[in-house]
């Protein structure tokens, strides 16, 4: 099968959503956070829903605004939850994601009776038809998707870009960040905020599943190679986007070595980024299983060493 215009730009949109994801996916790892993407990515189902409900159609800006909302009210209740009912912050969000998944997933089921509206769709993306809905920006022609992703993106670093300080500080230190004169509360919901939007954002293309892989998955693979936030975030970046240029590509060619017609591109991107990560976690010069291993040996070898005096 012969790559296509077609697959470019479903490379291309899979890459744009891969990075805007991985930005603020750096922070929520470092935050040990990881699990509030996932949260966000379910929960926003019933803000779909919602918004359906409230405008009778299915354009994208309702849609958005309801999602972003309900994924921005996700952060505010796992934190409220979390602070005034003293709870693990894990299990707050375990209580509102699932709550809110389901009640999401009880008014999509109902709304696609009616409507069409697919809830494996939701699930998994559909990054294969992005190319069938183009839009025109000045002498361009790119899918949707590609442009609402790629704004994300640029809105994402230049918060990042201008708050950088403020969110590596917070991101270790909560109390130095108040003691330097800025809130860690604003600078959490901030992140919270970025989360929800870029969630949303990445939603159409792939899913509430596979957006999860998109943010935490690059981020991990990045902070087994470096221990420095600037180059966290650039390799992060590069891994997402070689996730997406290696998932389309993989999508295309495996499934007929099998004898299967065709696979989810989204689904291999994620794969893909798995692979990424497992080599990282083998091969990393400081954190991988060789170098830990080669450590340890050296360490044993050591004593041996010192007693035969060589």
């Amino acid at each position: 099968m012969s790559w296509t215009t077609f697959d470019t730009w479903i490379a291309v949109t899979g890459m744009l959503c891969a990075i805007s994801c991985a930005i603020p996916g750096c922070f929520l790892v470092l935050r040990k956070m990881s699990m509030m993407g996932d949260a966000i990515s379910h929960a926003v189902l019933p803000g779909l829903a919602i918004a359906f409900f409230a405008t009778g159609t299915r354009d994208s800006l309702p849609m958005f605004i309801g999602a972003a909302g309900v994924g921005i009210l996700t952060a505010l209740f796992t934190q409220w939850i979390s602070q005034f009912g003293q709870v693990d912050r894990g299990a707050a969000m375990g209580i509102v994601f699932t709550t809110l998944f389901a009640i999401g997933l009880i008014l999509i089921v109902r709304a696609a009776d009616h409507v069409d509206l697919d809830a494996s769709c939701v699930l998994y993306g559909a990054i294969e038809l992005t190319p069938l809905d183009m839009v025109r920006l000045g002498p361009f022609e790119l899918p949707r998707a590609a442009a609402v992703n790629g704004t994300i993106l640029l809105v994402n670093l230049v918060v990042v870009i201008l708050l950088f300080k403020e969110l590596l500080i917070s991101s270790f230190d909560p109390g130095l960040t108040d003691t330097l004169g800025f809130s860690p509360g604003f600078m959490h919901y901030l992140l919270m905020t970025m989360v929800a939007v870029t969630t949303v954002a990445a939603f159409e293309s792939v899913g509430s599943i596979i957006v999860i892989a998109m943010l935490i998955v690059p981020a991990a693979t990045a902070l087994l190679i470096s221990r420095r936030l600037v180059p966290i975030i650039i390799i992060a970046c590069g891994v997402g986007s070689a996730s997406a240029w290696l998932g389309h590509y993989l999508a295309i060619r495996i499934p007929p070595l099998f004898g299967i017609s065709d696979t989810s591109s989204s689904g291999m991107m994620a794969f893909a980024a798995g692979i990424l990560f497992t080599l990282a976690w083998i091969f990393a010069p400081n954190e991988g299983l060789i170098a830990r291993f080669m450590r340890n040996r050296g360490g044993r070898d050591q004593p041996a060493r010192d007693l035969t005096g060589v």
